[in-house]
């Protein structure tokens, strides 16, 4: 088997690509590779026993590891690494990669000088196959599967680095010879197992030996390449077993070689002929003992198994342990391997024969006497479940006399049975033993042989063992002896590591689990540190551990500790802990530490005597007496522990062990403990306190005689007389004393019988309000005449009198009650403070009841009588008077329901009656209920008075229907008839199963929905579970059986007999799973994998899951009996998974798994034999990447697409290919390129295709086809061709004319170009002015004081927050009132209600833990898009507004799960995007907090900056339909054109804004709504904007004389029309000269008949220019169209000009917003900041750029960028479309200075970056230093923050109507209130608190009213 092949064999059949394992919190292991992704580890990383202690990860699959003891190093090889980790926790240290090389087994090793090979090399992945150390010449060995085996000696201390190299590079003095031989040391296959071993140096060589065992893996053999070549270097160069000369320092020339001498060759071969008969499989080699004392003799173990043919006599048994002797101390000879060579063969087998027989070696490894072994037994089909194996244990004794008996045998007295030569090794001497006479064997020759007698030899009789235990898939063993104990540590191939304790008979005694890398196999060699052998490394398939070997911190006491039989755990007395031995000071001396061998008898006790004290007497002090295991603590500090800090002094008289006495003073009567309430005595828990540590603790009990009457006021003398502390009565005082002399002299109780106390008598009902005299019967009243008062509560106390002795009344007693009937507890007391009761041991009640409560109909009010209640019936429940007659008889029953209809003939349903006056008691209807003639035998328990009658049905002859009849002195019948029918079961479907359970069964038949209970009994026994019955039919889950047999089916209608039918089910064995292919998918799934196995034709539906990454589970199809198809499910990540599969709902587990004895039965239910390996997605594209095809219909079209490479190893069918919706065949598919073709003709309809790929659930278009028509694609070639023949022609004709126009053109071109380049440098020359006499215009004309029009706050809030409410012109008039900003309209019927549950859903809000469960769910559904975030976070905002330190803590709490989120992925990315609830939180906190930075630093810059950006747009002429304009930040709204433009001053009077007459300056190229504008806003600019007229509001009227005046419009009959279109009118239309009058008046009647003008159709109507149409270019004058060829580039200066106009404003707002006021410094910026900080510093983010983008996009591009684009979020403006464009730039300027990404701008960049570009990187300093001062402020605390946000909160309280915003919160409360209920259900703390029911309340109370309230609202 793979996994079992030594040094460097695969682990794991799983490929390279997948996922190795990583470490388990809390340890972090270092990451070598980026590959390595997160997976998380089924089960736990500590088990109680074990504790799994550092990890390192492998991304290749690990080979082989060895330890460094002395230097604390790990040395782990991997497929193609070398790693070099620390002992201690397993970081990296170094590492070297050694593959993947290109190799070829056919090939010798490229080191060799001569070798050629002929035979191609392919890349190569390098499997380690010997990791060896070498401590003496300060070398590792290191040999690999590739180049034939190829060693390498490296470095020790560093394994990057190669120590020698061989064969050496430059040539010493004498050349090197290299023979193939030293270079084939190990198997060159990854599955071919080789082993290796550092030997001591031998005699006279100065350098160590290495012993080999490799597997032959030459020709003939399953690992030689399956190909023609009969070329084997393999025979000749690589035998099985070899010893290799390992010294370094000598000759080079004999490095690897296995000379001995120059005849004799130091190894043991195979012969070609036998190599079929004995393949071997190496497990492990050791030495045995491994530090042998000087002189003793010192062997070399091989063990292995032979893969013998059945019935060969060399070699039965099939695992070998081989031996060879090693020279005794240095000066020993060296012998031929051969010659001591002997192997015997193990045997590990329990009682019950060959059946029992676990052949295989899986794992060795040799403690002092022992040698421990795994076997497994191996299964018939490889793909079987996991291998049954067992651990065996052999003595090395045992060894060593069946060798000497073995050599015996063969030499002195010849046995053939016993012995025999191994002549099937080339080496050997002989084929047979024969006697030697006249040699006398000397021990030595006995144990290692000797060159004259035969050899090698082979023992012939197994050495046998029976296993001490068993478990399916062990993979390992390591062995160490601890105390009395062995404790063994087993391996598995799922990743477990197993720890037994054995007790010296070899049983276990106990045995815990834990995982260390789910579902990898543990490699088969483990071994403990050389260190400290407290600590055990181990290797899994993708991981190295370092496991710790117990973990004793675990057990907090004695019991534990010692009761968990763990050879290693013992208790530590003095220090109070678990812990190993050597972790427990002074262990070696007696008693201090207690072993588990002890066991918990021998934990530390103590007594304490007096064990009862009372309160009010003293005590000298108490003795203590201590047993257990606890060393003597004679002269030790020591001290008694009370808790609280109490401690009193404590003595021990002498020396003593096992039970000693100690001396205490109990603790100060002052600082005894109170009495809890309702207790008469205290327990006091004790320690004795040692050397600072409570050793061991003890209870006693202080007790208080005098609290009894307190805690049992109504049996005080009872309860003092019984309690179990030395109590007394006095009767005169009333009290419970401790000392009876404290008693008076007066007759006192003695026992609890003698107290006065009231007897138990029964007290008729009183009706309420009544005048009672009530007597009460005492006994032992010895205080007869005392004054006496009945209490019955304490608000009803009435006087007593006596009577005698024995008797007292209770007077003119009235109680009463508004129930139907309720208990009153009746007392005597004595009069006078405090309440002294009489006792009453049985308490006595009084009932009162009250007749009209609780009694609707006339039978329920009579039938009171029973309960002696005086009640009748007369037009309700009355009480009866002492003159009326007895009540009379109540109305007939009334039935009103009869359940179920119908039941079978045997009787027994349990048929319910509901109605009225079904009878004042059960006697009544007892025998009185009827369904025709068929008695129904009321059920006493279930009746209700009146109202429902439960009856049992009794047996009717035969089928018939009728209704029920109920008698109650009358009769009452039910309008439904109840039915008799007989059921009949007839067969069922399907009839067999597997025994898991599970299958679903129907049973047919007739009239099976009968009766009141069904059952459907598998085996008699069982129920069938599900049921769903009809009427003709019952379907059920079948439950689990026990065996594979068939049982009976039975159905049971009412628990009686069964329906006769002889129903039966067969349970057949369990459907099994051998195997799955593939196992790789793509990271989306869909992938069809093949499930093979048995039994299938049972299955009914079976699904398929992954572990921990898998998405939503799969259905599979059943194809047949031995073969299913599953869509593999997608996952979240690539890795490796487990996979579950689920039979009939049953989870499928391995039965032999199951059924062997298990690790850990849970662990073993859990596990899953086979696993997924998640790749990513193929990714594909067409041959040369292009994405638009080009294909002409008709033709035949082929496709080459280029597949990227993946290790998914699709198939040709699982690929898809559609061109649209037609599929394309596929003809060849290969590692990178698939080719498909199409046959079919494509529809032109679309004219474009998309070209799809589909593999699983994966989807990828590649690329569009576009479709052509080919017979038009001919003639249009033809034409063209016939065209451009009679172009040439014409072309020859007209070159003779042109040439002679040529010159005359050129002249003309000259000056068309002399023209353009004045007109240039005019239009240059006009921008260069402007700008330097802008700047002055602009600042004079801004000088003007005007105020600014902010907005109130509560509008600021709600554009802020709601910005979609605005409208298109993106202000909103503040007249329209905000929801928010209202009254909460609902009917006034609905408030109350309404306003309660608004109220408890409030509160509920203000609970954190509510809050944060409610975001999360909401937020987890898919529906609930990011509008609906946005929206929920504004309304929470403006809810939480009061309480704006509540909200800051929600929001921090969000936030910390959003970055924790971010951090896991891009940490960069957070808070980029507003996508979230927290984030748009975020934007409305920082709005709140940063409003008055806003409206006193920032507004006024701001403000300026908008008047400046509008005054000089409207400098210039604006196109009123296009938008564009002369001056503009903007290109795409720069007007392009050179439009003259003048300015006119114009005289205008108007009626409004408070003033009459003002002079408008105005350009001529202004139309008339542009001049009305202009006119409205010159009036009106000290007025807010949303107060201010509209221009289709008002008429403008020009007076041109006294006597004409004219309505100017911007449309009307004298427009002009040019090019079909009608050109808008303006003044220089009209002719309106400079300093014209203008009147603007409100007109009466809008003129909608324009609409707005930016909105006019273009086709129609233009201003300044002409849309670009290139078709009316000829049309176009020559004028026009010489104008037009100015470049339009020239007018890029023009942005130049408007930005150096608007620098100075725009450089004070940057300037506003970045700066920090020390009279007013952000506050709420620090405190985030801050905050951001601390997150980053928690988890390790470090990254000062990460910082810098949190905090800009926090602030500056999360608000303040809004504000720069939305200015009618602040102030009640108007914002124009132009204006909006402009502040786009700006805000880019803003974003990119906040921005640490380097702009790569150049002559193609956008204009709108490149305008501001040289300021970027100053305004990026601005940016810095801001942050920096931030940075630097003094921190805030979280008080100072939150009383600053307690002011913002009181600063606007009252704004907003929170009603209307929890109203709104409410509706997504309702709209996923199941999902917030689970949410609440799964969370513990609101679990605990009850959220979820205060929810349910809120729910309740709106869930009547809210919709139809707001629907009437």
């Amino acid at each position: 088997m793979a996994r079992r092949a030594a040094g460097g064999a695969p682990l794991s059949a799983r490929a390279a690509a997948a996922s190795p394992l990583p470490p388990r919190p809390p340890f972090r292991a270092p990451s070598p590779s980026p590959l390595l992704p997160l997976l998380l580890l089924l089960g736990a990383a500590r088990a109680g026993a074990l504790e799994i202690q550092r990890r390192f990860p492998s991304p290749t699959p690990t080979n082989n590891f060895a330890l460094d003891g002395a230097a604390g190093t790990v040395y782990l090889a991997a497929v193609n690494r070398l790693y070099q980790l620390s002992g201690a926790n397993l970081s990296l240290e170094a590492e070297a990669a050694v593959g993947p090389v290109a190799d070829s087994p056919l090939c010798h090793a490229p080191q060799l000088p001569q070798a050629s090979c002929e035979h191609p090399r392919r890349l190569t992945d390098n499997y380690n196959k010997i990791l060896q150390l070498d401590p003496g010449q300060g070398l590792v060995v290191v040999c690999g599967s590739i180049y034939q085996g190829f060693c390498q000696l490296r470095r020790r201390g560093n394994i990057s680095a190669v120590a020698v190299r061989f064969p050496p590079a430059a040539p010493p003095a004498e050349p090197v010879t290299v023979f193939p031989s030293m270079l084939n040391v190990a198997a060159n296959h990854p599955n071919a197992s080789t082993v290796g071993l550092v030997l001591p140096p031998a005699a006279g060589t100065g350098g160590s030996r290495l012993l080999v065992g490799a597997t032959y893996t030459g020709y003939g053999s399953a690992f030689f390449p399956r190909n023609r070549s009969l070329e084997d270097h393999r025979f000749e160069n690589t035998p099985e077993i070899a010893i290799r000369s390992l010294d370094a320092r000598g000759d080079l020339a004999k490095l690897f070689t296995f000379d001995l001498n120059p005849s004799d060759d130091n190894i043991l071969k195979i012969k070609q002929g036998a190599k079929e008969q004995h393949k071997l499989g190496f497990v492990r080699a050791f030495l045995h003992p491994p530090d042998p004392p000087p002189g003793a003799p010192s062997y070399a173990y091989l063990a292995l198994n032979s893969e013998a043919r059945a019935g060969d006599k060399e070699s039965q048994a099939r695992s070998l342990l081989a031996r060879i002797c090693l020279p005794r101390g240095a000066g020993g000879d060296a012998k031929k391997l051969t010659e001591s060579y002997i192997q015997l063969g193990l045997q590990c087998a329990g009682g019950a024969g060959r059946g029992d027989l676990y052949s295989r070696l899986v794992s060795v490894f040799p403690a002092r006497e022992l040698l421990f072994a795994v076997f497994e037994r191996p299964q018939g089909s490889p793909a079987s479940r996991s291998t049954p194996a067992a651990l065996c244990a052999f003595r090395f004794a045992d060894v060593q006399a069946a060798i000497r008996a073995a050599r015996t045998a063969c030499f002195v007295e010849p046995a053939p049975d016993v012995v025999a030569v191994l002549d099937s090794v080339v080496q050997g001497t002989g084929p047979a033993c024969e006697r030697k006479r006249n040699i006398q064997l000397q021990p030595e020759q006995l144990d290692c042989g000797a060159a004259h007698l035969q050899h090698p030899l082979s023992v012939l009789q197994p050495l046998k063992a029976t296993p001490v235990f068993r478990a399916p898939g062990l993979s390992s063993v390591a062995v160490a002896s601890v105390s009395n104990y062995t404790v063994v540590f087993l391996g598995t191939v799922s990743g477990r590591l197993l720890k037994i304790n054995l007790n010296e008979s070899m049983q276990v005694v106990s045995r815990r689990v834990v995982t260390v890398a789910y579902g990898e196999p543990v490699h088969h060699v483990m071994q403990f540190d050389p260190a400290d052998p407290g600590y055990l490394y181990l290797m899994t398939s993708h991981q190295m551990a370092r496991v710790r070997v117990a973990a004793c911190a675990v057990h907090a006491t004695c019991g534990d500790c010692v009761g968990a039989a763990d050879a290693y755990c013992g208790w530590c007395a003095l220090e109070t802990r678990c812990t190993l031995q050597q972790d427990c000071a002074n262990y070696s001396q007696q008693h201090f530490w207690t072993s588990a061998s002890e066991g918990p008898s021998r934990c530390p006790a103590m007594t304490v005597l007096p064990a009862e004290i009372d309160v009010h007497q003293e005590y000298p002090g108490m003795i203590l007496q201590i047993s257990g295991s606890l060393p003597s603590l004679s002269g030790m500090e020591m001290a008694c522990d009370y808790g609280n800090n109490i401690r009193t002094v404590a003595r021990v008289p002498g020396p003593a062990f096992g039970h000693q006495i100690a001396y205490c003073n109990l603790l100060p009567r002052d600082q005894f403990p109170p009495f809890p309430p309702h207790q008469d005595h205290v327990i006091v828990e004790m320690s004795v306190r040692v050397n600072g540590r409570n050793i061991v603790r003890a209870n006693f009990t202080i007790y208080n005689c005098s609290r009894i009457g307190q805690v049992y006021p109504h049996t005080a003398c009872t309860s003092c007389l019984s309690a179990q502390w030395p109590c007394f009565w006095c009767t005169q005082q009333h009290a419970c004393v401790s000392n009876q002399s404290r008693c008076e002299a007066s007759p006192n109780p003695v026992s609890p019988q003698d107290c006065p106390q009231i007897l138990p008598s029964r007290l008729a009902p009183m009706p309420t309000g009544s005048l009672q005299s009530i007597p009460v019967h005492l006994a032992n009243a010895a205080f007869q005449g005392a004054a006496l008062e009945c209490s019955f509560g304490p608000e009803e106390i009435f006087e007593a009198v006596w009577v005698n002795e024995s008797t007292a009344h209770c007077n003119q007693v009235v109680l009463h009650t508004t129930q139907k009937s309720q208990m009153f507890p009746l007392s005597l007391q004595l009069k006078g403070q405090p309440a002294r009761f009489l006792d009453s041991p049985d308490p006595i009640t009084v009932e009162v009841y009250n007749c009209a409560m609780g009694s609707p109909d006339c039978s329920q009010c009579l039938g009171r009588e029973d309960l002696g209640h005086l009640c009748v019936w007369s037009d309700g429940c009355r009480l009866r008077g002492p003159l009326q007659p007895l009540p009379g008889t109540c109305p007939a029953p009334e039935i009103r329901a009869i359940e179920p209809l119908s039941g079978p003939l045997d009787g027994g349903t349990l048929l319910t009656i509901r109605g009225r006056n079904l009878g004042r008691r059960l006697s009544d209807v007892a025998h009185g209920v009827w369904i025709g003639s068929v008695a129904c035998e009321p059920l006493a328990d279930r009746y209700t008075v009146s109202e429902e009658i439960v009856c049992a049905t009794g047996p009717a002859p035969e089928a018939f229907s009728d209704v029920v009849t109920v008698n109650a002195s009358k009769e009452g019948k039910s309008r439904e008839r109840f039915s008799y029918v007989l059921p009949q079961v007839q067969f069922l479907e399907p009839d067999k199963g597997p025994k898991a359970g599970g299958t679903r069964i129907t049973i047919h038949g007739s009239d099976l929905h009968v009766g009141s209970e069904l059952q459907v009994l598998v085996n008699d026994t069982e129920p069938c579970t599900e049921l769903v019955r009809m009427d003709t039919s019952i379907t059920c889950t079948v439950p689990e059986g026990a065996l594979p047999a068939p049982v009976s089916v039975c159905v049971r209608f009412e628990r009686r007999g069964c329906v006769h039918s002889n129903l039966t089910f067969q349970y057949m064995q369990n459907p099994v799973i051998t195997a799955i292919s593939p196992r790789r998918s793509p990271v989306s799934g869909g992938r069809t994998i093949t499930v093979a196995g048995e039994r299938f034709h049972m299955v009914q539906n079976v699904s398929m899951a992954v572990h921990h990454i898998g998405r939503e589970p799969t259905l599979c199809k059943v194809l047949n009996s031995t073969l299913i198809t599953c869509p593999s499910p997608g996952a979240l990540s690539n890795a490796s998974a487990p996979v579950d599969f689920f039979i009939n709902g049953r989870a499928y587990t391995d039965e032999v798994a199951v059924a062997e004895e298990l690790l850990d039965p849970q662990e073993a239910r859990r596990g899953s034999r086979f696993r997924l390996d998640y790749l990513p997605d193929p990714q594909f594209s067409t041959a040369k990447r292009e994405k638009w095809i080009k294909h002409h219909p008709g033709e035949p079209l082929t496709l080459v697409i280029h597949k990227e490479q993946d290790s998914l190893g699709l198939e040709s069918h699982e690929y898809r290919i559609k061109i649209g919706q037609v599929a394309c065949d596929i003809q060849i598919v290969s590692d990178r390129v698939i080719h498909c073709s199409v046959n079919e003709s494509l529809g032109t309809a679309e004219g474009q295709l998309p070209i799809t790929i589909q593999v699983g659930n994966f989807n990828q278009t590649i690329a569009t086809l576009q479709l052509g028509g080919s017979e038009t694609a001919i003639i249009v070639s033809i034409v063209i061709c016939s065209v451009l023949l009679l172009l040439s022609v014409v072309a020859l004709f007209v070159f003779c004319t042109k040439s002679r126009r040529a010159e005359r053109y050129w002249q003309k071109t000259l000056l068309q170009m002399e023209e353009m380049e004045s007109q240039i440098r005019e239009e240059i020359r006009k921008g260069f002015a402007e700008l330097q006499t802008d700047m002055t215009d602009l600042t004079k004309e801004l000088n003007r004081s005007q105020g600014i029009p902010f907005l109130e706050y509560k509008h600021f809030v709600t554009r802020t927050f709601f910005p979609k409410t605005l409208n298109s012109q993106g202000s909103a008039p503040v007249q329209e009132t905000h929801p928010l900003l209202g009254e909460w309209k609902i009917p006034e019927s609905c408030r109350p209600n309404m306003e309660e549950g608004i109220s408890l859903f409030s509160s509920l809000l203000n609970n954190k833990h509510f809050l944060i469960v409610f975001v999360h769910a909401l937020e987890q559904q898919k529906d609930f898009a990011v509008r609906d975030r946005c929206s929920l976070a504004s309304l929470l905002t403006i809810a939480l507004h009061g309480k704006l330190e509540y909200y800051t803590g929600i929001m921090k709490e969000l936030l910390v799960d959003l970055i924790d989120a971010s951090a896991a992925k891009n940490p960069k990315l957070m808070l980029r995007r507003t996508e979230s609830v927290v984030e748009k939180m975020l934007t409305n906190w920082m709005s709140i907090c940063m409003y008055s930075c806003l409206r006193e630093t920032v507004g006024e810059p701001f403000f300026l900056l908008l008047c400046a950006i509008k005054q000089q747009i409207n400098k210039g002429s604006i196109d009123a339909i296009t938008g564009k304009a002369r001056y503009t930040l903007n290109e795409e709204w720069l007007l392009r054109e050179n439009i003259e433009a003048k300015p006119r001053n114009l005289n205008v009077s108007f009626q409004g804004c408070g003033m009459d007459s003002l002079s408008v300056r105005a350009m001529d190229t202004d139309t008339l709504t542009q001049v009305k504008e202009k006119i409205l806003e010159a009036f009106c600019k000290n007025v807010p904007y949303s107060q201010w007229p509209r221009a289709e509001d008002v008429d403008l009227e020009w007076f041109a004389s006294s006597t004409q005046s004219y309505i100017l419009r911007d449309l009307d009959d004298t427009s002009v029309v040019e090019d079909g279109r009608k050109k808008l009118n303006t003044l220089a239309h009209y002719k309106i000269p400079e300093g014209a009058s203008l009147a603007m008046s409100l007109t009466d009647k809008k003129d909608n008949t324009l609409g707005r003008v930016k909105d006019l159709d273009t086709e129609k109507y233009f201003h300044l220019v002409l849309p670009t149409d290139e078709l009316a270019e000829p049309k176009k004058s020559h004028r026009q169209s010489h104008r037009k060829k100015v470049l339009p580039e020239i007018y890029l200066t023009r942005l130049l000009s408007t930005k150096g106009t608007l620098q100075k404003f725009l450089d004070d707002l940057f300037k506003a917003i970045l700066s920090i006021r020390e009279d007013k410094p952000p506050l709420a910026v620090k405190y985030f900041f801050d905050f951001l900080e601390e997150q980053a510093e928690k988890r390790g983010i470090s990254d000062p750029d990460t910082l810098h983008i949190w905090k800009t996009n926090s602030l500056p591009l999360r608000f303040w960028v809004n504000i720069l684009k939305n200015p009618q979020f602040v102030f009640d403006i108007d914002k124009t479309d132009h204006i909006d464009a402009c502040l786009s730039v700006i805000a880019q300027a803003f974003i990119d200075a906040c921005s640490i990404s380097d702009l790569q701008l150049g002559k193609d960049s956008p204009t709108n970056k490149l305008l501001y570009a040289k300021e970027i990187p100053e305004y990026r300093k601005i940016v810095q230093r801001y942050y920096k001062q931030i940075h630097d402020m003094t921190p805030l605390s979280e008080q100072e923050m939150n009383a600053h946000l307690a002011e913002e909160s009181r600063k606007y309280q009252n704004e907003f109507n929170t009603n209307v915003a929890m109203a709104e919160i409410y509706k997504y409360a309702k709209r996923y209130r199941t999902q917030i209920m689970t949410a609440l259900e799964a969370n513990p703390t609101a679990r605990r608190t009850q959220l979820q029911h205060k929810f349910e309340q809120v729910v309740a109370l709106m869930e009547d009213n809210i919709y139809e309230c707001y629907s009437e609202a």
